[in-house]
């Protein structure tokens, strides 16, 4: 079975993100196959200065020029943007996103469809798509994982009750055993490891975490 996975990148604040970078990848969860690859800058957002300038991530803006100029990256209308999202959709027979914190990444791109719009447009992915959370997948298939458990304590990434955090950097680097990986956070380079949580989460018997149920 084929679905996509997901991430945005945003500026403004956290509770009214808008994104200016989104990125996917069509993966078989059957073979672990990545299908097709997709990055986007949200060129309303990208290419105005002063909603960029609140980027949490501002300081990667000449990286972002440097991508689009070399083809690694598209700039696009964010309509053209979900128009693509769809047709990949209908194309690869895609039922299911998958975001790490999607409550986050359906939030940002909702917000954006619906300031560009005027809310004329007020949702952004294809209807009747299930969307699913990783982070909620990993908390089930990580939550009583003793090593899992015994790598949080020893590198100090539990939050200050104690509890084990499930950030996708911090998961990603219990799985390939490399404590010094760093997340990119650019939309794509971020679903390239965040499908892999989905796949460890899925080998540990948790195949879907639907966000909205």
């Amino acid at each position: 079975m084929n679905v996509i996975v997901l991430d945005t990148e945003t500026t403004n604040t956290l509770d009214d993100p808008f994104c200016y970078d989104i990125g996917w990848a069509v993966v078989n969860l059957d073979t672990h196959e990545t299908i097709k690859t997709e990055s986007y800058a949200v060129a309303e957002i990208f290419l105005d200065k002063e909603l960029m300038s609140y980027a949490y991530f501002a300081e990667k803006i000449p990286s972002y020029w440097d991508e689009i100029k070399n083809g690694d990256r598209k700039l696009a209308r964010l309509f053209t943007i979900r128009k693509s999202l769809i047709a990949d959709c209908k194309a690869y027979h895609v039922a299911e996103i998958y975001a790490h914190n999607a409550r986050f990444d359906y939030l940002s791109c909702a917000l954006t469809q619906r300031m560009l719009t005027s809310s004329k447009y007020r949702y952004f992915f294809p209807y009747g798509t299930i969307i699913c959370d990783t982070l909620k997948m990993s908390r089930q298939a990580f939550g009583k994982d003793k090593d899992y458990r015994k790598f949080c304590v020893d590198n100090g990434y539990t939050t200050k009750n104690g509890q084990n955090r499930y950030t996708a950097e911090i998961l990603y680097r219990f799985l390939t055993g490399k404590n010094d990986f760093e997340e990119v956070h650019k939309g794509l380079d971020d679903v390239l490891i965040e499908k892999e949580i989905l796949f460890a989460c899925r080998d540990k018997g948790i195949e879907k975490g639907a966000l909205f149920e």
